[in-house]
């Protein structure tokens, strides 16, 4: 299969971040970042994707703000777009703060990346986070929960529904988004295989 996006601040070291106040600290996860969007280029990917912080503070939003202008023109050299995604919980916890955050640091090359379980934890329909992801959407993560935990179930495993995934999958061609989407399904499901091959099934279902 080939690689289409990689998640460039998986296995970021604890001690660094790049919303990070101490210098040193922020420099390294610069340096992390960078090595894993060259490895992304070198794997043919066409997109990567951070995790926001856990601090929310205007100062840490700043500090991030300022390193991803340089990171998505780094990601754009090496043809790939730059996203945030999303997430219940940390510095960017819905998708319109994310959606604001990136028409603040005003990158052409930095993207939203809408997850339609995290949607589902924060409320609002799949559908919707598409939407107001707009023409700052970069990639998708399909999977499904219970509408609490960030579960990372098979699709219409949780309290998605078939109607759900055909109304996002429909807003995605609305936004003008033609990339790959990914079924992002937790490894630790009874058999992640069967849910991946289930998923598949309702996506293609969904696609009619």
């Amino acid at each position: 299969l080939p690689v289409n996006c990689l998640a460039a601040s998986f296995g970021l070291p604890e001690e660094a971040g790049l919303d990070q106040q101490d210098g040193l600290a922020r420099t390294g996860a610069v340096a992390y970042t960078v090595r894993a969007i060259q490895e992304a280029a070198q794997l043919g990917a066409r997109a990567v994707y951070l995790v926001p912080g856990t601090d929310a503070s205007a100062a840490a939003l700043r500090r991030y703000a300022a390193v991803l202008g340089p990171l998505s023109q780094r990601a754009q050299d090496h043809s790939m777009s730059l996203s945030l995604e999303h997430f219940p919980g940390l510095a960017l916890p819905t998708v319109e703060a994310t959606r604001a955050f990136v028409d603040e640091v005003d990158h052409p090359n930095l993207k939203v990346l809408v997850d339609i379980g995290h949607a589902q934890i924060e409320g609002i329909t799949p559908a919707a986070a598409i939407e107001i992801a707009g023409d700052r959407l970069g990639y998708v993560h399909l999977n499904d929960n219970d509408g609490e935990g960030d579960l990372h179930l098979a699709l219409l495993d949780g309290v998605l529904t078939q109607k759900c995934l055909v109304n996002a999958l429909q807003a995605i061609d609305r936004v003008g988004y033609d990339g790959p989407v990914s079924l992002e399904l937790h490894p630790e499901l009874t058999d992640p295989t069967v849910g991946l091959e289930k998923s598949l099934q309702v996506v293609r279902a969904a696609l009619g």
